[in-house]
Order: structure tokens, then sequence, then C-alpha cells
């Protein structure tokens, strides 16, 4: 079996009985005889077996539970799209519980799901931005239905999805600077390609090659500001004129650090961010961003899930795809001349 937890052929192989014999078992069906129940408790017992709803209880309405597999619910990502999950599943009365993947490796991300199992499921949707989800939705039997909401790039489960293109995010937000007359832009990524959202640096990119402008070197940072605010500071002193931030907070960081020089975002140094977070329309300046529709996200997941077990009506593809959009404000404009 590997990986993937027993499922209920593996109990009927170990007893020496029918799927059938096994599925009475479970509902508690007098037609089996002692020896054959027997059997089958023993093999239930030996292999772990946990036997749980599976796909076709969402469409029959018999569970109404589904669960969200995601990575770290402090980020506005994530959260947004576990919103969107939640507004839509509770239209059609469904609950939603959220397990959350807190570490890469295998044994932990396996007692999640062993634990998650156990739940009467209706079925399974992972938010996709992290290859932890991915792992965690590889270990799901092949019985419960599951989808993933993802990025470009970061759908690794082969599941049906929903997915937004951040890669043409990051490119409309390179050419949006470029347009302005940069000569070129820096870029601030987070663990530059390895996590969720590399698409948006490689849309930065593409951009600069198809303009044929200078590629610089990208600036490694963490999730925290203070992160962006010190390597903001560092491309200042590369002679930076233009800023293409990984994420809003990390743009407000590089607004800091452009402020704490003496200059003028955007008179002096123009500053791009991505996500479209809500303080990013009332920050000082109003920040540029690219607007990603998580929300949005996590309700296209569900639809997809609902369409896939047939409890809801069927999407014309078994994938949804969610453009971005840039949203300008005050903190682009052209570069200063001298």
């Amino acid at each position: 079996m590997g990986d993937r937890p027993p499922a209920i052929d593996d109990v009927a192989r170990l007893a020496g009985v029918s799927v059938t014999t096994v599925s009475r078992v479970l509902n508690g069906s007098a037609q089996v005889s002692d020896r054959r129940r027997a059997a089958t408790l023993k093999a239930i017992e030996t292999l772990g077996y946990r036997p749980n709803e599976t796909a076709r209880a969402l469409a029959s309405g018999r569970s109404r539970v589904i669960a969200v597999l995601t990575g770290d619910t402090t980020l506005y990502g994530f959260a947004s799209a576990i919103q969107g999950i939640e507004d839509a599943a509770l239209e059609h009365g469904v609950l939603v519980t959220v397990a959350r993947v807190r570490e890469p490796r295998r044994r932990a991300i396996r007692r999640l799901v062993d634990i998650l199992l156990t739940q009467p499921l209706g079925g399974v949707i992972g938010i996709e931005f992290e290859s932890s989800v991915s792992t965690a939705l590889g270990m799901l039997p092949p019985s419960l239905t599951a989808v993933s909401a993802s990025l470009v790039g970061t759908h690794l489960s082969g599941l049906p999805h929903s997915h937004m293109d951040d890669e043409s995010g990051g490119r409309i937000a390179t050419e949006h600077l470029l347009g302005l007359g940069h000569e070129t832009v820096h870029h601030l990524a987070v663990d530059y390609p390895t996590v969720s959202g590399h698409g948006r640096t490689y849309g930065y990119l593409a951009a600069l090659a198809a303009a044929g402008a200078r590629v610089p070197t990208i600036e490694q940072v963490t999730w925290e500001p203070g992160s962006a605010e010190a390597a903001a500071a560092r491309l200042l002193d590369d002679g930076a004129t233009a800023l293409f931030c990984f994420n809003d907070e990390l743009a407000l960081g590089a607004v800091r650090a452009v402020r704490a020089r003496g200059l003028d975002v955007p008179r002096d140094v123009s500053v791009v961010g991505f996500d479209d977070v809500p303080v990013a329309s009332v920050s000082s300046p109003s920040l540029t961003s690219v607007r990603m529709d998580f929300r949005g996200l996590g309700e296209a997941a569900y639809g997809l899930l609902r369409s896939i077990t047939g409890a809801g009506s069927l999407v014309s593809s078994p994938d949804v795809e969610l453009p971005a959009s840039l949203v300008v404000r005050e903190s682009s404009g052209p570069p200063a001349r001298t």
C-alpha cells in the first residue's frame, strides 16, 4: 500500500471476503455470517482501516462536512481562499473543517491526514500553494473526492483544480513599471523559486526579457516586512528606481526603506506590490498592486467539488482559471529626470 491509507478492498483481501461483505459489516447488516464478520473485523483492526464518507456523501446529503487542507492561515492568500470556500459551502448547508499542514515532514503530514480521515467527510479541497499540501493530498484514499485550489506552478497533485495565473500578474506589474519609463525593475522575492508565488517571479523575468531590459540580481527576502525594508535599502544603493515586491506586506516594508533615505514614493522610487490586500488602498501612498481573487478561487474550488460529486451542475471544464489584474494607485509613477 506504500504511503496510502488502507482501502476497503485491502480489508476484503486480507479477510478473504468480498468488498460487499466488508460494506455490510461496516453498515451493521445482519446478512453476514459470524465467521466472515469476525474475519472482517480482525482485518479492519490489523490494517488500521477507518471507514469514512466518500464523495457520494456530498451528493446525497448524508455528509454535511468537507475538509480544507491548507498552509499558513495567517497569510492573506490562504485565509481569503478559505473564506471563499466557507461562504460557498454555507450556502449549501455544508460545514468546513480546516486542517493546517504545519511542517513538510512526511510523518507529520501522514499523522494529520490520518486524523482527518477519522471524520465523516464528503470531500476535500487542498489550497495547494505549498508542496506540503500537495503531499497531503497525495495521501488521501482514491475513494475520497478531492480537488485543488492552486497558483500556476504549484499544482503538483494532478487533481482537478481551480487556479490563478500569478505568472501573468508578475508580468503585468513589470510591464507597468517599464511602461512608465523605468530603465529596469528590481524584484524582492521570497525564497525564489521554491515556494508558492514563484510564478510571479517568472512573469517578472519574462517581461524584462521581452523588453530587452537589464535583469538585476533578485533580492531574497523572508515573509517579514522588515526583511524587505533591509533588502530595498540595498537595492537603492544599486540605483533602483522601480521595485516589484512579492506581496503587499513586503512592498510596505520597501516604502519604509525609501522614506528612510529621505526619498519620495513614487517621485524618486516606484513600488508595486502583489495580492491587493485591503490595506493597500488606504496606505500612504496607496499601493499599486496586482489583484488576486483568492476568495473567488476558493468559491470556484468548492463549485468544482460539487460538480464532480454530482451535488451541483457540471462545469464545462475540470479546471477553472481566474485571471490576475493590476490596480494602479499612488505608489507608481515615471522615474525622476535629472
